[in-house]
């Protein structure tokens, strides 16, 4: 969630985020507009409070010098009705305001390209790319005559864009996952394991939910949902708490399962375990302060190319521009891998700075020298 003070004091620069996004900057004037008539409202509050303490105090005193304070205390009892609609009001004004900032998307970076996927700006290439004189199988072709998925089975009991892992894959999958946390901790990066199932509240503090409802499973009769990556659960790990300074940065290396709809991908990777409803996925995490949000995304960029270049797959770094970019995100730059079989680079994995956007949302600070940040 971005603070309200920017869109007070420069609203022009939420518009012109919006508008590089491809969004209406509408939402920041109702917003401003809304804010404007509760800071009136809580205004006309404090007077009637003020009012009230005051005719106190003036009854008080005409009874004890034998005046007659009747009109003094017809007004004081009017107050109360008053002073209850216009709380009432002040209340609606702000929950109607706070519902909008909370689903305005985060402020895009300036080195961020403006622009549709086109636009992406590729930074760096890594690896050679081989020249086969053959044609390549793809790998749910290889996987498959190997027997080392079946995705014919998982269909019928689970249903498209679902699998079965067999023999040496499994070991594989694993061994791939160790690496991966091995390698992050090594870097100082505490492991973790988190809940599948997170309430509606700590999904909120990761993400505008309305805008994420239809790619992520809710859990019926409950108020849970499957996460689709532990981010979101490593984000809620600090929900509501005040982090000693002398803690940060807090970094996680979280491993689980991942599940999403994949809601829009009719049509698309079809074949094999490219794009699937349930896979697993390493995640770094960090909480810091805000000065080092810039340090600690490039610590993850190099982790990932450093993972990555062992891992010996030619990939190229690129970073999204703007109409690319999820919403909590200031910038983000993914790193994609080759696929011979497409004659195309996929995506593998994704760094993201969102700098103190969850932050806000979740109600996560941090306090130094007794000072809450």
């Amino acid at each position: 969630m971005i603070d309200i003070k920017l869109i007070r004091e420069n609203p022009e620069i939420v518009r012109e985020s919006q508008r590089k996004r491809g969004f209406s900057s509408e939402e920041v004037d109702k917003i401003i507009k809304l804010d404007r008539e509760w800071k009136e409202l809580k205004k006309e509050v404090d007077g009637l409070r003020s009012k009230r303490n005051k005719i106190s105090i003036e009854i008080n005193e005409a009874k004890k010098s034998g005046k007659n304070a009747e009109g003094l205390l017809k007004e004081a009892r009017e107050i109360p009705k008053q002073l209850e609609e216009k709380e009432e009001l002040s209340k609606e004004k702000l929950a109607s305001r706070d519902f909008l900032l909370r689903e305005i998307p985060n402020i895009i970076d300036k080195s961020v390209p403006a622009g549709n996927a086109e636009k992406n700006k590729i930074i760096k290439k890594i690896g050679k790319l081989k020249k086969l004189k053959f044609k390549v199988k793809d790998h749910a072709e290889l996987l498959e005559s190997a027997e080392l998925i079946d995705t014919k089975k998982a269909a019928e009991v689970a249903g498209s864009r679902f699998y079965y892992l067999k023999g040496e894959l499994v070991r594989l999958n694993q061994a791939i996952i160790n690496f991966a946390l091995d390698f992050l901790d090594k870097k100082g990066f505490s492991l973790m394991q988190p809940p599948y199932m997170l309430r509606k509240n700590a999904l909120e503090g990761a993400m505008p939910l309305n805008a994420f409802e239809e790619m992520i499973y809710k859990i019926e009769g409950e108020d849970l949902y499957l996460i689709g990556t532990s981010e979101h659960a490593l984000n809620a790990y600090y929900m509501n708490e005040i982090i000693p300074a002398k803690k940060l940065p807090a970094r996680f290396a979280g491993i689980s399962s991942c599940f999403r709809k994949e809601a829009g991908s009719h049509g698309k990777d079809t074949k094999g375990i490219f794009r699937t409803h349930q896979f697993e996925k390493i995640e770094q995490f960090v909480f810091c302060r805000q000065e080092d949000s810039w340090k600690e995304f490039n610590l993850i960029l190099k982790n990932t190319e450093s993972l990555f270049k062992q891992l010996k797959i030619p990939f190229r770094i690129v970073v999204l521009s703007s109409q690319e970019l999820g919403r909590t995100a200031t910038k983000t730059i993914d790193f994609e891998g080759w696929f011979p079989s497409q004659n195309a680079y996929r995506e593998l994995g994704s760094c993201s700075n969102c700098l103190d956007y969850q932050a806000r949302r979740s109600n996560i600070k941090y306090s130094t020298y007794g000072i809450v940040c």
